[in-house]
């Protein structure tokens, strides 16, 4: 047994049974580091038996307030342990509701519950505007959107790419896309994979504020060579054909018409790209 990691060994020497994957510690470890000793709200969904509680409450310490959601009403016995225990469904969009009204604002919200779509998708979306800036939403055990055997997935609406939706989300908020906000955009700074877990850290203050600075030097004949290669690639695949293109006078018109909006190497390179979406299996 290894316990390099220190949530590893609140991890085993907790006093109630626990399961977590082994890969799991590395990532908390890296992500909760900022927040140890601090006085903060953490609540887990799915206590199960409990023992992981002990380990948040042991690693976090004594300032913060651990809370747990489960759907067995009898997690409620966790209470007598100093734990705060709510009971309900977390596809229940009633549920967040009222359970927010309770508890306010928190700082990390961990969800390790039913891992089904509609619970995993309904946590995350019922949960955005109800966790502090800097703070942080997990959802585990991933990998059930790859499973068909209880999960019904791969599907086109599985977790994995609801989360997919959420990129495109924060992209698109960049003044170059110049595209309408929307929940994610407003409130999620950044998204991280790792495998089986999805980090979605939430700071609405750090989102909207990109825009191209200019240091003090003067941009003196600067010629954008970034896309040229099409140019290039224009000569490489039409040389034969360039007497015939100068002889009509259509030379300048395929290069700074056609080539310059990308016509021809839209095609090809889209063709080239394709090959490399194909590693994926």
């Amino acid at each position: 047994m290894q316990n390099n990691n220190i949530l590893e060994k609140y991890f085993y020497n907790s006093p109630l049974y626990s399961m977590k994957w082994k890969q799991y510690f590395e990532v908390y470890l890296k992500i909760f580091g900022k927040f140890k000793k601090k006085k903060i709200t953490f609540v887990e969904i799915g206590t199960a038996m409990g023992g992981s509680l002990f380990m948040w409450r042991k690693f976090f310490g004594n300032k913060a307030r651990i809370i747990g959601v489960d759907l067995n009403p009898e997690a409620k016995k966790l209470q007598k342990f100093g734990f705060e225990i709510y009971i309900g469904d977390q596809a229940e969009d009633s549920f967040w509701k009222n359970f927010y009204k309770k508890i306010g604002k928190i700082d990390i919200l961990l969800d390790d519950g039913g891992h089904t779509n509609i619970q995993q998708i309904s946590t995350l979306y019922n949960s955005i505007n109800h966790i502090k800036d800097g703070g942080l939403i997990i959802t585990e055990d991933t990998h059930a959107s790859y499973i068909s055997k209880g999960f019904n997935n791969p599907s086109k609406f599985s977790f994995i790419n609801y989360s997919k939706q959420i990129i495109d989300s924060i992209h698109k908020r960049s003044p170059s896309v110049n595209r309408p906000e929307d929940l994610f955009s407003k409130k999620i700074y950044s998204v991280s994979y790792y495998e089986s877990i999805v980090v979605f850290e939430v700071n609405a203050s750090k989102c909207n504020l990109n825009y191209i600075v200019h240091n003090k030097n003067k941009n003196i004949n600067f010629i954008d060579y970034r896309h040229k290669g099409n140019f290039i690639k224009f000569n490489k695949y039409f040389s034969k054909y360039l007497n015939f293109f100068t002889k009509f006078k259509l030379y300048n018109y395929f290069v700074k018409k056609i080539s310059g909006r990308n016509i021809f190497f839209k095609i090809i390179n889209r063709n080239k790209t394709k090959k490399y979406f194909k590693s994926f299996k």
